[in-house]
């Protein structure tokens, strides 16, 4: 199966999840594998990793490159994991490993409709099924457009594309990412069109929009806390502030202790901290790799353990 993903800062997080040899350990987004197979590679017999991934293109190719090793790949979004270890009658890991966003393979081929670099059906669905990124650019609202470019992309100009678009469907459905890429290109002064591609925004938006994948991160970062172990690592990859920031408060939170009011003489909630930080500041990419990986430069990783 040809699936090509660049594994965004593998080494760090091999190291950063301390794997032992006996380990149970949980890979959350597998794409091509190559974080997984390298996890794979330090398992000994009693040693086993479960891959998830609801792409099928990535299922189909995880599985192929994990053969003979202790692996099972399975098609499933990682928000749903202790249901699914649940049933393998697993109910706790040593590790976890989140690789989020969009994956190499997802936004080179472009009849998946992730990319406006290339001319290609609105589509955006990781699953690739449910609804698409055309059903949401020609059925929603103004108001419900805008508020997806202005949350989800924290597009500044979001309530201009918006009106754009409705105006655009009202002469033929948009249904292609070059027609939505010229619409949003219209709608944004000249000065920002100079500057940079204007379209990121917009497109980061509406595909996470698609895949519900904020929805999903929330839930799923819950599920994989509770399957970790005392001593269990999650190890988590973000691309955009919305996920690094949505992370970083609920790894906050679990680090955090007492809640009394200081001028209390003596704690009354009883609160203890259930995890530690790994890395005080996330790890981003070193310069060798962002040379070779350009993907890498908005990366961030950072790591808790269970106490």
């Amino acid at each position: 199966m040809d699936f090509f993903h660049k594994s965004v800062m593998l080494n760090e997080c091999i190291d950063m999840l301390d794997i032992k040899s006996d380990g149970i350990y949980v890979d959350g987004t597998v794409g091509g594998a190559g974080h997984s197979l390298e996890i794979a590679r330090r398992l000994g017999e009693n040693g086993r990793l479960i891959a998830f991934d609801r792409d099928p293109d990535a299922v189909a190719a995880a599985t192929e490159r994990l053969a003979g090793y202790n692996a099972t790949v399975v098609k499933s979004n990682f928000s749903q994991m202790k249901d699914v270890l649940e049933e393998m009658n697993i109910h706790e890991v040593d590790g976890i490993l989140l690789d989020l966003g969009v994956s190499s393979h997802q936004l080179d081929k472009a009849e998946r409709g992730f990319s406006y670099h290339a001319d290609a059906p609105l589509d955006m669905r990781m699953s690739q099924e449910g609804i698409s990124a055309s059903d949401i650019v020609n059925s929603y609202s103004k108001d419900e457009l805008a508020k997806i470019m202005f949350e989800y992309g924290e597009e500044k100009f979001a309530w201009r594309i918006a009106e754009g678009i409705i105006k655009a469907r009202q002469i033929k459905p948009v249904e292609t990412t070059g027609e939505l890429a010229e619409i949003v290109k219209n709608c944004v002064p000249a000065k920002v069109r100079r500057e940079k591609n204007p379209c990121k925004k917009t497109f980061q938006a509406v595909r996470i929009a698609v895949n519900g994948e904020l929805d999903h991160l929330s839930g799923g970062l819950d599920s994989a806390f509770e399957l970790l172990k005392s001593g269990g690592r999650i190890a988590v990859i973000t691309f955009h502030s919305l996920e690094d920031r949505m992370v970083k408060q609920k790894f906050a939170a679990l680090c955090k202790g007492c809640i009394c009011n200081p001028d209390f003489p003596q704690c009354i909630c009883g609160r203890t901290p259930k995890a530690k930080l790994v890395n005080r500041k996330p790890i981003e990419a070193g310069s060798e790799e962002l040379e070779d990986n350009n993907r890498s430069r908005s990366a961030r990783l950072r790591v808790l353990e269970r106490i």
